[in-house]
Formats: C-alpha cells, structure tokens, sequence
C-alpha cells in the first residue's frame, strides 16, 4: 500500500507533467512555468526555480533544491540518497547526478545491490554541460566543474575542477560579465 501512495504522490505527477510540459520549447516564460509546476514535488525548493524540457527526476523525495537554480534540457538527477542544490546553481545540459552507484557481488553487478550517499551542490555553483558527479561527494560554494568531468570526491569552495576524475585546476576566475540581458547583445539604436 506504500508504494502505490508513493506511485500517486511521485511518480504519476513526473510523468504526467513530462507529458504536458515536455513538448514546450524552452524560452524565459515556459521554463519558469515548468518549474512552478514540479516545486510541488520536491522535498524543498526554493524561489524561481526554473527548468528546461527532458530533464529526468528519480526519487524527488529527497532532493532540496534553493532559490534561484536553473536545470538545463537532459539533466538526469536521482535522489535516493540526497541531493541538495544550492541557491543560485546553474546546471547545464545532460548533467547526471547519481546518489546511488552499483556495487559488485561475486564478480557480478547483477547481484551487488547499490550502496546510497548524498550529493551536495554549494551556493553560486555551476556544472558545465555533461558532468556526473558521483554518490557522496559535496560541491563547494561558487565552484565551477567543467564540461565532461566526473567527480568522485569533494571539491572545496571557490575552486574550478575538471578532467576524470575531476581534480581541482585552481581558483575560480572572477571575470566581468558583459551581457546580462538579452538586450545588452544588440546595437545601440536598433
């Protein structure tokens, strides 16, 4: 009896706004509606959510998600073991984040089982597109994790990390932005 309670508490609602969500192209309206509509469904979210079509949810019970985060298109996301995004994190696409990994028993994976940990993501940090980050690993604040990393161990605050296995390559550069709004990117007078 849990487990359907679980089924028309979780899984029936990610499936049924997939449905009715994942057709919508997405622009600055559809990914703030879309991620209106998932808030519900988390353990806790935070304000202006937002969130990009296919992105897959597992286990949506325990994942936290902070005020201002952005999940791009094909994000893969599994919560069993934990997953809290801090506020203002930008994920990118295709980014995995597996808390649970399969464990080998008697030279087979079929047999081992899975083992959970929690995934934590600081304040401010940004994954780039295609990263997995792995169970038990924290993230620090205002990190940046480049593009196809895999990380497998934490990665202290303010530290920019790639490769794989993601090693820390320094600090985080502070460089000025130059466009923060569409409009900053046309000429003057048009």
């Amino acid at each position: 009896m849990c487990e359907l309670r679980y089924y028309f508490r979780y899984v029936f609602p990610l499936w049924a706004l997939g449905v009715l969500t994942n057709w919508w192209f997405d622009n600055r309206i559809t990914i703030r509606i879309r991620g209106a509509l998932y808030r519900p469904l988390f353990k806790r979210c935070g304000r202006r959510f937002t969130l990009a079509c296919r992105v897959t949810f597992l286990n949506v019970h325990n994942i936290e998600i902070g005020d201002n985060v952005y999940i791009a298109t094909g994000t893969w996301i599994d919560g069993l073991g934990g997953v809290q995004i801090g506020d203002e994190v930008k994920i990118s696409p295709y980014v995995v984040l597996a808390s649970t990994s399969h464990c080998f028993r008697d030279g087979s994976v079929a047999r081992g089982g899975s083992r959970t940990a929690p995934i934590v993501i600081g304040r401010g940090t940004w994954l780039a597109a295609h990263v997995v980050v792995s169970a038990g690993t924290r993230i620090g604040d205002g990190c940046l994790v480049a593009g196809n990393a895999a990380v497998v161990k934490d990665i202290p605050d303010g530290m920019m990390a790639g490769g794989v296995p993601a090693r820390v390559l320094g600090p985080t550069p502070d460089t000025p932005g130059t466009v923060f709004a569409r409009s900053d990117t046309f000429a003057a007078g048009e």
